[in-house]
């Protein structure tokens, strides 16, 4: 049996924090010999529901579950972790501004950058899902400087998962049919998910689904706007698909990417890449090579509609850099 590896879950007895820890504990994100210690970060008004997610973790007898720390402090949590996996937020109020719901969060993602720095393990990954998550990830990024910047990132796995349905599901088939469908840019109705380079049981999915208009407009909505439709269906938001959307993100990062596919997730732009402004962290198509290594895929040809679309939710990760740049320096 291996050494366990500490684990760090903020907003832990929230939606998504409750559906994701059993998997967490399970083995099914990092693997069925890994033992785990979950380090479960609350704000102090959710200790009591905390110390209830925690007994139904205890009843469960996960035998790789080696022991369960619950805390208001975010140092505590932290120390010694190699994952982090940031859940926790302030949601968006009614009429609130995404504005105003980037500035409310930034000190929650300060503190936790910062605690992550001094605390966490020198191998520490971190994924950031509470949103606006690519602007947390970064404000937390920048207020840990002694973390590598490539050990941050922010989850488009969501957004990517609701596109290969939405394919499959026109197309008439599985949804494993369904590779290479990259999300690119900001978790936000400005992503785009690339039709353009997704592929049908290895065939381009717009010679399979011989519709564009059906991609540009319905395909489009579908995704961009299918978490408000959780909201509206369901009067909460998504948490058992973001849970497992975060497990499908640590699942591709621990093992090689399958030759000639990808997956999304926003990293840090170096500025090389698809004409990405360095310093946003900016979801792309990606590959993990045998030595752990996560890569931008490199040499997509990008039509004049996809480059639009990128430059689009560009444009509003420099305005929400812009809304925070006094917490960034």
């Amino acid at each position: 049996m291996k050494n366990p590896i500490r684990v760090a879950v903020t907003g832990a007895a929230g939606q998504i924090g409750y559906s994701l820890l059993v998997r967490l504990a399970n083995g099914e994100a990092f693997g069925p010999d890994q033992p785990v210690i979950l380090q479960l970060l609350e704000i102090p008004q959710a200790q009591d529901a905390l110390r209830g997610v925690v007994m139904e973790l205890d009843d469960c007898a996960f035998p790789l579950l080696q022991g369960v720390v619950a805390t208001d402090d975010p140092y505590v949590a932290f120390d010694g972790a190699s994952w982090a996996v940031l859940v926790g937020g302030k949601p968006r109020g009614k009429g609130m501004e995404r504005a105003d719901v980037i500035r409310d969060n930034a000190p929650i993602f300060v503190s936790q950058g910062r605690a992550i720095n001094e605390r966490a393990a020198s191998d520490i990954r971190v994924l950031v899902v509470a949103n606006p998550c690519n602007t947390n990830a970064l404000i937390a990024l920048r207020s840990a400087p002694d973390v590598p910047t490539n050990r941050w990132m922010a989850m488009t796995r969501l957004d990517q998962n609701r596109a290969q349905t939405q394919i499959a599901r026109q197309a008439g088939v599985p949804v494993s049919a369904v590779t290479n469908l990259a999300v690119w840019g900001n978790h936000s109705p400005t992503m785009y998910p690339d039709f353009e380079h997704a592929r049908i049981n290895g065939q381009p999915a717009l010679d399979v689904i011989r519709d564009r208009a059906w991609f540009e407009g319905a395909f489009l909505v579908a995704v961009q706007q299918r978490g408000k439709e959780v909201i509206d269906a369901r009067g909460k938001s998504s948490a058992a698909s973001a849970a497992n959307a975060a497990v499908n993100h640590i699942q591709s990062l621990l093992r090689p990417t399958p030759e000639g596919d990808w997956f999304s997730g926003a990293i840090l732009s170096d500025g090389n890449a698809y004409g990405v402004a360095e310093g946003l962290l900016y979801s792309f198509p990606l590959r993990v090579g045998g030595d752990g290594s996560v890569t931008v895929v490199e040499g997509l040809t990008l039509s004049d509609y996809a480059r639009g679309k990128l430059r689009v939710s560009a444009e509003e990760l420099l305005e929400e850099r812009e809304a925070v740049a006094d917490l960034l320096k």
